[in-house]
């Protein structure tokens, strides 16, 4: 499984122009009763800017993997969103963590009201980590796009700024947690959220420097 991961890394930096892609960002199935489709156009949109932005050569075909699915070794970046509820099964939480140790990488971003859940569900895959904010410095917002102030404000809720928040594993980010931030809602089609473009762009930025911190550590 974790030689699944390594070929699917090595595939984001040797693209084939003759052949699909075949390396796709993944979608978080869970359940709870939590709206984890919630943003339908976002990974279709991240990944094109990607690859039109990182020379990545992404499918914006994204898929969609159930926590507890073998199949989620076959995909090094897998987001979640939500506005609700989250709930994990001992054997998904147990899948989830050995993904995630064996070289995967969660995006977890609120979609607001997914805060208090997402936190008890992350301990519960592992519950010797705490979740802790990560410092302006941290590299994942120094990728191509500087972020020296850290989070992008896409859409507001409660008027708290934005933070990031991270899992440690062994000196290793395996988990990203963005709140009061909405980085999903802002890589939506521009219809749907009718965000002002200097904003979306923004939230794009953002979750580009995301993908390419993953692929590069």
């Amino acid at each position: 499984m974790i030689y699944t991961l390594i070929l699917s890394i090595f595939s984001f930096f040797s693209p084939n122009p003759a052949e699909e892609p075949s390396l796709k960002l993944a979608l978080l199935k869970y359940n709870g009763g939590g709206d984890w489709y919630a943003n339908p156009t976002s990974l279709t949109n991240l990944s094109k800017f990607c690859n039109a932005n990182l020379g990545t050569d992404l499918n914006p075909d994204y898929a969609t993997v159930e926590v507890g699915s073998a199949d989620l070794f076959n995909y090094p970046f897998v987001h979640m969103t939500g506005h609700g509820n989250v709930v994990f099964s001992p054997s998904e939480a147990e899948n989830l963590r050995k993904y995630l140790i064996g070289g995967g990488f969660l995006h977890a971003d609120d979609n607001y009201g997914m805060d208090p859940y997402i936190r008890v569900a992350l301990k519960q895959v592992f519950p010797e980590l705490t979740l802790v904010e990560l410092p302006f410095e941290h590299e994942i917002y120094h990728q191509k796009f500087l972020f020296p102030n850290g989070l992008p404000k896409i859409h507001e809720h409660d008027g708290k700024a934005p933070q990031g928040f991270g899992l440690i594993w062994e000196g290793r980010l395996i988990v990203l947690y963005t709140y009061e931030c909405d980085l999903g809602d802002g890589w939506e089609d521009p219809e749907v959220h009718h965000d002002p473009e200097e904003i979306r762009l923004k939230a794009l930025q953002m979750g580009a420097n995301i993908v390419s911190y993953v692929f590069k550590n």
